[in-house]
């Protein structure tokens, strides 16, 4: 049976928080904002200091699925509040290894990151999602956001869509 415990990310998470960044880039290259090639290439040491800051605050916040004993880390989930919406928590890099798709990890990441966002006073989530990626919507479905109707350009790849999905908490 596999097993894992959610939690924030902490400074000591920074070499296993570099290998997923790397895997997730590998699996899912369009699905996030920089390429795998750029990722490898990122000194350690903007690694641990990206943990670093995600690790305490109200501002951001990473949370990984973390398997315990050093063992690689098997999903990710990160909040952060924009300028423009300080009421609402934007959900990014939401990630999970291919062996745990489909169980209850996705949900425990983001309720991690909602019951975070509860903490520094938002109600509600926003995350985007590619257009198509029916898989994905459907999961976010299950979880409880909703399509707002907003459509946006993908932040790298403008030819593609993304959907706007919203949850209150």
């Amino acid at each position: 049976m596999d097993s894992w415990r959610v939690h924030r990310v902490t400074a000591d998470d920074a070499a296993r928080m570099r290998a997923l960044r790397l895997e997730m880039l590998a699996d899912s290259p369009l699905a996030f904002l920089e390429t795998l090639a750029t990722a490898a290439a990122r000194p350690h040491e903007a690694y641990r200091q990206r943990v670093a800051q995600a690790a305490r605050g109200g501002r951001l916040a990473q949370f990984v699925a973390d398997p315990g004993e050093r063992s690689r880390l098997l999903g990710h989930a990160g909040g952060t509040v924009l300028p423009d919406d300080p009421d609402e928590t934007v959900v990014f890099t939401v990630y999970v290894t291919p062996a745990q798709r489909g169980g209850k990890m996705l949900a425990e990441l983001i309720e991690a990151v909602a019951a975070w966002s509860r903490t520094t006073g938002r109600e509600r989530l926003m995350l985007e999602v590619a257009e198509g990626n029916r898989r994905a919507i459907r999961a976010y479905e299950k979880l409880g956001f909703e399509d707002t109707g907003e459509r946006v350009p993908h932040p790298v790849l403008p030819q593609l869509t993304e959907l706007r999905m919203r949850r209150r908490l």
